[in-house]
């Protein structure tokens, strides 16, 4: 294999497979990309076995062929030589990669492509369309309420599914950790009706939604019961679903919450960032009373002392308190549309409904804590 490519649409490329590879890996092979030169391109993939990245870029090739280097070593390699360099690649079958740039030259050692595995085929039952800034959305909106406890693996990730709402059918993702849910729909794509409800793992959200921050195209998304693959431009990225089943979380939803009160979005969430600074770091707890058309917002930790402030928000209902994890409430408010959040609550022990004045495919579903 022998090409010449420039540096900066190799770096790119690079830098979207690599960060798929592990950094402690016991099998070695899995610790490589797989280089494979053909035609005017260069295809790079690399594989956790739970998931599988190809991206193809243009490439001046002389000699087609395929080998595997360390992604990570491949990567550094390439980051730190020159802008605008031209790079040459050769692999002469001897088990070496040569990387040539100016006066610069490196070899790494390769393993053999047939220990490569293959994670990308299969059959797909369901595959639609949707344009890069809805998917961009569905997984901004919802990604933060994932939960990282490893033992309630069916919440690791982000559950996708065909819903309703009025009547209209709905594709909608739904996140939650236990204290917090998140819930965002948009209509249903064509091609997508009948879909299986599958849960994404975390890991593959994360490297979707840094692969199409720059894609303002349509992602082909596919389906089975165990993979999901997402294509777009020249990248294809293949994953395993979460074998499991996400619970029903529409009855964590209360449909009885009746004191309703409205906010500035931008306001409340700055008022809650600067009360919360002496929250202590264990608790973050914030305390919100409500009186009539004020609000206030209160902390208080045994170290740090005490933080007040008022707001004007539009309430009619009962005075009462209620406390929240401002940590959680910053990651909810940050996430609404608009300029107003709106709050549906019960009481001080009943989970409080938010959502932005302008965005109803979104919800927020939040637990109180105690103060």
């Amino acid at each position: 294999m022998k090409l010449t490519i420039e540096r900066s649409d190799l770096l790119r490329s690079l830098g979207h497979v690599q960060s798929v590879v592990e950094r402690r890996n016991t099998i070695p092979i899995l610790s490589n990309v797989k280089l494979e030169a053909e035609g005017e391109t260069l295809a790079l993939n690399a594989t956790d076995m739970d998931l599988d990245i190809i991206e193809k870029v243009a490439a001046s090739v002389s000699t087609p062929g395929a080998t595997t280097a360390p992604a990570l070593t491949f990567y550094e390699i390439v980051r730190k030589l020159p802008d605008g360099a031209q790079v040459e690649l050769e692999a002469p079958g001897d088990g070496r990669l040569t990387i040539r740039a100016g006066r610069s030259r490196f070899t790494l050692s390769c393993l053999p492509t047939e220990d490569f595995p293959l994670m990308s085929g299969g059959e797909y039952a369901h595959t639609f369309n949707l344009p890069a800034g809805d998917l961009r959305g569905m997984i901004d909106r919802t990604r933060f309420a994932i939960s990282t406890e490893e033992t309630r693996y069916y919440l690791n990730g982000i559950y996708l599914h065909v819903s309703e709402r009025d009547g209209t059918p709905t594709l909608r993702s739904v996140s939650t950790d236990g204290h917090r849910l998140a819930s965002f729909e948009l209509p249903l794509p064509e091609g997508a009706a009948g879909m299986p409800g599958v849960i994404v793992p975390r890991k593959t959200v994360g490297e979707i939604r840094k692969l199409i921050d720059e894609t303002g195209d349509d992602v082909e998304i596919s389906l089975s019961e165990a993979k999901i693959r997402f294509a777009f431009d020249d990248a294809v990225l293949t994953s395993k679903l979460i074998d499991g089943t996400f619970p029903d979380y529409q009855r964590v939803i209360p449909a009885g919450n009746d004191k309703k009160m409205t906010v500035n979005r931008k306001t409340f969430a700055d008022a809650v960032d600067r009360v919360s600074a002496i929250s202590s770091e264990k608790s973050r707890a914030v305390k919100l009373a409500f009186d009539g058309g004020v609000l206030s917002l209160s902390a208080s930790s045994p170290e740090n002392g005490s933080a007040q402030e008022e707001l004007e928000v539009d309430y009619s209902a009962d005075a009462f308190d209620i406390g929240f994890n401002s940590g959680y409430l910053l990651d909810i408010a940050r996430q609404l549309d608009g300029d107003t959040a709106v709050f549906m609550l019960a009481d001080a022990a009943s989970p409080t409904i938010i959502r932005g004045s302008e965005d109803m495919g979104t919800l927020y579903v939040l637990m109180p804590m105690r103060v």
